[in-house]
């Protein structure tokens, strides 16, 4: 199958934004004719933020054998996705030997820790602008 093919699919299977097709998305990761298809993968589940996409992120940071491009992006992923399995996995290569991998960690646990308080400072919000 062409790139092309493959990144119309990719591009089809994010707009269904659902569990199996998240899941279809993660079996993109075994493409090793493509690191750059690999990494927008992972962009892709970010995008998704399906928590059923967490055990095959984890599986790409993992991997010291994976592009660092791809293991930056699926950090990236964790990050927008959240959870406490995302964040163990975010915490523990936040010392990995990669440089990029480590730095995306740290990256993606700032951005957890940013939502969060956003959160809660915005569920706080309507009371606030009641005096308004």
């Amino acid at each position: 199958m062409s790139l092309f093919s493959r990144y119309r699919a990719m591009f089809a299977l994010r707009n269904l934004n659902s569990d199996k097709a998240a899941l279809a998305l993660v079996s993109g990761f075994a493409d090793s004719s493509s690191a750059l298809f690999r990494h927008e993968v992972a962009y892709v589940l970010g995008q998704m933020e399906r928590s059923v996409a967490i055990p095959g992120l984890i599986g790409v940071l993992v991997n010291p054998k994976e592009h660092s491009m791809v293991r930056h992006e699926a950090a990236e992923a964790l990050g927008a996705i959240g959870g406490a399995e995302a964040v163990e996995a975010l915490r523990l290569y936040s010392r990995d030997s990669d440089q990029i991998v480590r730095d995306s960690c740290h990256v993606a646990l700032d951005t957890l820790d940013y939502w969060a308080e956003f959160s809660s400072t915005s569920q706080s919000a309507p009371e606030d602008n009641a005096a308004l």
